[in-house]
C-alpha cells in the first residue's frame, strides 16, 4: 500500500493563542489543525462544561414528543421502546427505559434480531406490538427510514414517536413526532448527535414534564459518552463536551453493569479513556447483538444486583472473545483471497461463505485498513448472499452500488459504508462491474497520513506530553496528535512476545538525543522489510543492540512509559519508512 505523508500547514497567530489561552505552541498548533478558528471555540475546547450543551427544546418535535409521552404515561397506556442491536441502540433503549420507568410509565422494549430482522423497526416488531396491545411505539436510533412500518402501526391506531439520528430518506414516516437533528427545518445547532444523545434529550424533557426536575441530562452523560464513541461520531462541539464530561463521571459510576464490565476486562476506572469505550467495553456490548441478542446488553445496564451484573459482564466478554477469534479467522481468509486472486482489483469484493454475517462489516473494515481500497465482504445467507462494505475517501460506496442496483435485491448505506443482498450468481458480475466503473486512480488509493508537525526527539519533554492530555478525548475528527521525524538512527531493535506483535527500539535524532520507541503491528512484515532494506546481517546486529547506520523516518505520538515506579518519555511509532 502506497502512503503519502503530509504535514498540516494551517496558518494562525500562534503566539497570540499561546499568550491568551496559556498553552504551549504544540497545543496551539494542534487546535488550529483541528479547525478551531477563534478564541471562544478554543476556550470551549480546552474547558468543556455542562453550560456548553444545547437545550433539548431546540430539537424539532422534542417538546411535542415529551408532551405525548407524558399524556400516555398519565393515562396508563402501554409504551414499547424499539431500539437497535448496536451499542448506540442498546444505550438509547436503556436511557428511555430508565427515564420512563422513573416517570411511572407502563413500558417495555424490543430489540430487532440482527440475522432474522435486520436493522431497526420492521413488520414483525410492529405486528407483535399490535398483538400485545401496545398503545405507543417509541423508536430510538432507528425509524427514520421506515415509512411502511410506521404506516402499518398507524393503520392499527398506534401512536408512533421516532427518535433517530440517521440520514433522512426521500419519504419521511408519517409518525406523530419525529425527533432527528438532521431534519432540514430542525433548528438544533449541532447535527452530529448519536441516537443515544437524541434519546437522552427527549428523555430529559419527559422527566421535566412529569417530575418538574431540570438538568436530568447530566445523569445520562456517562451512557451518552459510551454511545457517542462507539458509534464513531465526530468528537467535536457538543459531542466532545458530552464525552469529556461523561468520561469523568464513568470513572466513578455506580452502575453495576458498567463497573462489572470494567472489572471483567481489567480496566481500572480511574484510567478509563475513550480508547477503552471504543475498543474494549463497546465491543463487548456489541458482541451480544452480533452473536446472540442485544437484549443482554440492555439487561446488563439495567441490572442492579452486583453478582448478576458480574455474570452478565463475563458472558458478554466471552462472546466478544469469540467474536475476536472469528474475526481474525475471517480476516486471514479474506487476506489470502486478496493476495492470491484479487490483488490487482481496486475495489475488493471477497466471498466468505461460512463467515457469520454479522462480522462481514468488521472484516471489510480490516481489508480497507490494510489495502486502502473500498472493500466488501460477502457471506452466504438464507436467500442468497449478503454483503457489508467499507469505503475510502473519494469513493461513495452507496452511489456505486446504486449504479449496479439491477444486480442487487436490497442495498442501502452512505458514502463510507453500505450493506447489500444479491443472488450468488451475481457475485462475480458485481465484482467486475464495480471495478470496471470505479473511477479510482493510484492517487485515490494512496493512503494520506496527516501530520501535525515535524518534531525532533529533543523537542519532546514529559511536561509537553502531559499537556497534550488537555486535547483528550481523542476519536473521530479529534484524532490523537501525531508528529514526524526524519532519519532517526536505529541503535537497537527488540522483538517482544512469541508472536512478535510488538517491537522496542532505541533511536537517536540528529542532535544526539536518544529515546525508546515502541511499535505495535505486523512483526513478520516489519522484519521482512528491515531484512530487505538493510540485509539479514544488519538485522541481527540491530537485535544485538549494535546498530550502525540503519535509519528510519517515523510518524509517531509521544507517550510516558511507567515501569517499576520510573517514568520515561518514549514515542509510539504509527508509521515508518526505512531510509
Amino acid at each position: 500500500m502506497k502512503e503519502k505523508w503530509m504535514v498540516k500547514n494551517k496558518s494562525a497567530d500562534f503566539q497570540a493563542i499561546c499568550d491568551r489561552l496559556k498553552v504551549s505552541g504544540a497545543v496551539a498548533r494542534i487546535m488550529v489543525n483541528r479547525g478551531l478558528t477563534d478564541f471562544e471555540e478554543m476556550e470551549a475546547y480546552l474547558h468543556p462544561s455542562i453550560s456548553q450543551l444545547h437545550s433539548a427544546k431546540l430539537l424539532k418535535d422534542a417538546e411535542k414528543a415529551a408532551e405525548i409521552l407524558a399524556k400516555k404515561i398519565a393515562a396508563g397506556a402501554k409504551i414499547r421502546i424499539i431500539g437497535d442491536y448496536d451499542v448506540d441502540g442498546v444505550v438509547s433503549t436503556y436511557l428511555f427505559i430508565t427515564a420512563l420507568t422513573e416517570c411511572g410509565a407502563k413500558v417495555d422494549y424490543a430489540i430487532p434480531d440482527r440475522i432474522r430482522d435486520g436493522y431497526g423497526i420492521n413488520d414483525r416488531l410492529v405486528e407483535e406490538a399490535i398483538a400485545d396491545g401496545v398503545d405507543t411505539i417509541l423508536t430510538c436510533d432507528n425509524g427514520i427510514a421506515a415509512p411502511q412500518q410506521v404506516a402499518l402501526a398507524k393503520e392499527h391506531g398506534l401512536t408512533v414517536i421516532i427518535t433517530d439520528h440517521h440520514e433522512l430518506q426521500e419519504v419521511l414516516p408519517a409518525a406523530d413526532a419525529i425527533v432527528n437533528p438532521k431534519q432540514p427545518d430542525c433548528p438544533y445547532p449541532y447535527k452530529k448527535l448519536c441516537g443515544a444523545a437524541v434519546a437522552g434529550k427527549v428523555a430529559e424533557l419527559v422527566l421535566k414534564e412529569i417530575t418538574k426536575e431540570d438538568g436530568k441530562i447530566h445523569t445520562m452523560l456517562p451512557f451518552i459518552a459510551v454511545a457517542t464513541v462507539c458509534d464513531v461520531m465526530d468528537l467535536t462541539g457538543e459531542n466532545r463536551t458530552m464525552v469529556s464530561l461523561g468520561l469523568k463521571m464513568l470513572r466513578e459510576t455506580d452502575n453495576p453493569g458498567l463497573r462489572a464490565l470494567m472489572e471483567t476486562n481489567r480496566i481500572d476506572p480511574k484510567d478509563l479513556g475513550a480508547y477503552h469505550l471504543g475498543f474494549i467495553l463497546g465491543p463487548c456490548l456489541n458482541a451480544t447483538g452480533r452473536l446472540k441478542s442485544a437484549v443482554r446488553g440492555v439487561e446488563l445496564l439495567l441490572e442492579r444486583d452486583w453478582d448478576l451484573a458480574k455474570s452478565l459482564a463475563e458472558e458478554l466478554k466471552e462472546l466478544n472473545d469469540l467474536r475476536k477469534t472469528m474475526t481474525v479467522q475471517g480476516t486471514e481468509e479474506a487476506v489470502r483471497q486478496v493476495e492470491k486472486e484479487l490483488s490487482k482489483d481496486k475495489v475488493l469484493v471477497v466471498f466468505l461463505p461460512e463467515c457469520h454475517e454479522s462480522l462481514a462489516g468488521i472484516i471489510a473494515g480490516r481489508l480497507r485498513e490494510k489495502y486502502n481500497k473500498p472493500s466488501i465482504v460477502m457471506t452466504r445467507a438464507e436467500d442468497g448472499i449478503k454483503g457489508s462494505g467499507r469505503s475510502i475517501e473519494g469513493y461513495s460506496m452507496f452511489e456505486k452500488l446504486t449504479e449496479q442496483k439491477g444486480m442487487l435485491t436490497r442495498y442501502g448505506g452512505h458514502p463510507m459504508a453500505a450493506g447489500m443482498s444479491l443472488s450468488e450468481e451475481n457475485l462475480i458480475p458485481l465484482r467486475e462491474q464495480l471495478n470496471k466503473q470505479c473511477g479510482l486512480t493510484e492517487d485515490d488509493l494512496t493512503l494520506k497520513i496527516s501530520i501535525d508537525a515535524v518534531l525532533a526527539l529533543s523537542g519532546i519533554t514529559e511536561e509537553m506530553v502531559e499537556e497534550l492530555s488537555v486535547l483528550e478525548p481523542f476519536g473521530k475528527a479529534n484524532e490523537k496528535p501525531v508528529f514526524a521525524e526524519r532519519n532517526l538512527l536505529i541503535r537497537r531493535m527488540t522483538p517482544i512476545g512469541k508472536q512478535r506483535k510488538m517491537f522496542r527500539f532505541l533511536v537517536e535524532d540528529a542532535y544526539g538525543r536518544q529515546m525508546e520507541a515502541v511499535y505495535f503491528g505486523d512483526g513478520e512484515e516489519m522484519e521482512a522489510a528491515f531484512a530487505k532494506k538493510f540485509g539479514e546481517q544488519a538485522l541481527r546486529r540491530l537485535y544485538q543492540g549494535q546498530g550502525q547506520s540503519e535509519r528510519m523516518s517515523v510518524v509517531y505520538y509521544p507517550s510516558i512509559h511507567e515501569f517499576l515506579g520510573k517514568r520515561n518519555v518514549e514515542i509510539v511509532i504509527q508509521r515508518y519508512q526505512l531510509v
